[in-house]
């Protein structure tokens, strides 16, 4: 943890004191002039730029944890936090939820300030530099990817404008979408060339950017560029700018697949080239059965910071609150210490997504029965590991595929900790049950694999929580994003599959054409692109379920109609005969229109600059 605290402290302290240095100076004129007068002033405006990083593993900050439909939570967030207004379909033109519009405009600002200026620093070597300035460049192109993700089309802010500008030239349009995707992948070309491969100090510098993290985060940009909701959009055929010219391309490009499959290739060449690796738990001291020790290794991928397999880990967010809030009253013996929460619920459409221990979707199995998963079934010891012997659950929980044991916990389901193993139970009137009209487990699931090992539940109200910083990117995203460009560019070749296995491997699951072939009442699915594209679709979204991926990634398949109009489900959480328990319910009911595949803009916005248009259907 000492690690990080350097960039954590600076990145907190550079954003507010550099604001007041730039702001303030003793005879009170401002400049930006004395920000680069020296290395360590210099340092402070660095981490300015980095300060504005999205805090991805805060609840209340990133749309992708609660705004869709991996978790649900009940207070009165329905009715008053941001997330659920965006998950309901509350969004409108006049009340626009977790808008990052005018943030990463300012972050723009920040960093063309920085690159303009760097230069007059006396006491820094070239190379250092160099170095800086592409860390700066990274983050630039990365701040337009995310405007891109979120609205679109967008104005690119190569420099920023000097203060004798004419009101008229500071009313800078929406460029085509195509144009911004280019100039970002370029943007991170130019800045990975001088970036170092590897953190070498490693106690002051992690969470710097590195060559290996901006070619991944590019092969993701390209991805982005070449799925449905960008490339060969048919809704957006009539959306132009202001001089009446298209902000997108009517035609399917499926050159951008090509370009995204170089762009993952190249990473991961990088990446394995580093030692990136896909994790394996390997604690000194510490000695499991090979059940428990696969899934050490798929909850920790997530949840050790810094470990082998991540690219780059957001040094900007800790998970204290997340973990707390997602973590139930697991040690029976502190029943009454009710800091944590357990209300950070995933859905019963997560507990259906994942495969079955023979690899394949609950719904294709053949040899496991989907309309039975509903019946009562008891737990025998050698399922102990798994589900608590003798107690009874729902077919729906047996048989099931490592990850869905690693990374979900219900009613039965034992759950592994440092300090010990424990299990749910959690139907009313158990040791998990509801407490309080809110901040209570909905669904009858827990988000286990957000919670680090070591949380401690200790006496009274007191808590021990291992925090990590988000992982923004890890080597089996990178791998499924190769796997699924590659398909998409020319079918199911046979490095499709050498990349998915890989995964599937770490997971304790043989091959896809092997699970399919073997257990799957349509084994022919991974022989075409269609059928593959649905194979390594639902593999991101189990591998990287709860990491924020799958928000984003049903934008980009355009698949947020399909997904998010569906009714949000659970267990009937307040039944203490499993008879009733095990009945879902319906918690609550999502809507999605075509228009919120895109953010919309505000009107204060449109108002200051007329040559903005807005998105369509706002």
């Amino acid at each position: 943890m000492k690690r990080l605290l350097y960039i954590l402290i600076i990145s907190a302290v550079g954003f507010s004191s550099c604001r007041k240095f730039l702001d303030v100076i003793p005879d009170n004129v401002a400049t930006i002039d004395n920000a680069f007068t020296m290395r360590q002033e210099a340092m402070k405006y660095l981490f300015t730029c980095y300060s504005y990083l999205p805090l991805n593993g805060d609840l209340s900050s990133n749309p992708a944890l609660l705004a869709g439909d991996e978790f649900w939570m009940e207070r009165p967030y329905s009715t008053s936090e941001e997330p659920w207004q965006i998950a309901l379909g509350f969004m409108s033109a006049n009340n626009i939820y977790m808008s990052r519009w005018n943030t990463y405009f300012a972050a723009l600002r920040d960093c063309n300030i920085f690159i303009d200026n760097i230069h007059k620093v006396v006491d820094m070597t070239q190379s250092e530099k160099d170095r800086w300035t592409a860390e700066v460049k990274f983050l630039k192109a990365y701040y337009h990817f995310l405007l891109v993700q979120m609205y679109g089309p967008i104005p690119i802010i190569s420099k920023n404008l000097p203060i004798s500008s004419t009101a008229e030239e500071a009313q800078v349009p929406r460029e085509h979408v195509d144009t911004v995707f280019n100039y970002i992948s370029h943007l991170m070309d130019t800045a990975a060339a001088d970036l170092p491969e590897f953190i070498a100090d490693k106690a002051t510098e992690l969470g710097r950017i590195t060559k290996p993290i901006a070619l991944a985060i590019k092969a993701r940009v390209l991805a982005t560029a070449a799925s449905p909701l960008f490339n060969g959009n048919s809704d957006y055929s009539g959306f132009v700018n202001y001089d009446g010219k298209p902000l997108f391309t009517a035609a399917f490009d499926a050159n951008k697949w090509k370009l995204a499959a170089e762009a993952c290739k190249a990473a991961i060449e990088v990446c394995e080239k580093n030692g990136i690796t896909l994790y394996k738990f390997n604690q000194l001291g510490v000695t499991l059965s090979d059940t428990l020790t696969r899934q050490m290794s798929i909850r920790n991928a997530m949840c050790e910071e810094w470990n082998a397999e991540v690219i780059w880990n957001n040094p900007n967010t800790r998970t204290y609150e997340l973990q707390r809030q997602a973590m139930p009253r697991l040690d029976p013996a502190r029943i009454g210490n009710e800091i944590s929460l357990g209300a950070v619920a995933p859905t019963m459409k997560i507990a259906e997504l994942f495969y079955t221990d023979k690899g394949v979707p609950i719904t294709e199995d053949k040899t496991w029965d989907y309309n039975g998963r509903l019946k009562l079934r008891t737990a025998t010891k050698a399922e102990g590991e798994l589900i608590y012997e003798g107690y009874t659950t729902a077919s729906l929980h047996f048989n099931r595929e490592p990850r869905f044991y690693a990374d979900l916990a219900f009613d039965g389901a034992m759950w592994y900790m440092q300090n010990g193993t424990y299990h749910i139970e959690s139907k009313a009137g158990q040791w998990q049950t509801r407490k309080n009209i809110y901040d209570n487990n909905v669904t009858g699931y827990f988000a286990k694999k957000v919670i680090n090992w070591k949380y401690v539940i200790q006496e009274g109200q007191s808590i021990y929580v291992e925090s990590y910083p988000w992982p923004e990117i890890r080597l089996a995203d990178l791998y499924l994003l190769y796997s699924e460009a590659l398909n998409e560019q020319n079918g199911p070749t046979p490095e499709v599959f050498v990349y998915i296995d890989k995964v599937r491997d770490r997971a304790g699951l043989k091959g896809v054409q092997a699970s399919w072939s073997q257990y799957s009442k349509n084994p022919g699915k991974p022989s075409t692109k269609e059928g593959l594209r649905q194979i390594i679709q639902q593999e991101r979204m189990i591998e990287l379920a709860m990491e924020g991926s799958r928000f984003w990634d049903l934008r980009r398949w355009k698949r947020c109609m399909e997904e998010l109009n569906k009714p949000v489900t659970g267990w009937d959480i307040d039944q203490s005969d499993p008879n009733f328990y095990y009945r879902i319910r319906t918690r609550a009911r999502q809507s999605f229109q075509t228009r919120n595949y895109l953010w919309p803009i505000s009107s204060q916005d449109l108002m200051n600059n007329p040559k903005l248009v807005q998105n369509p259907g706002w």
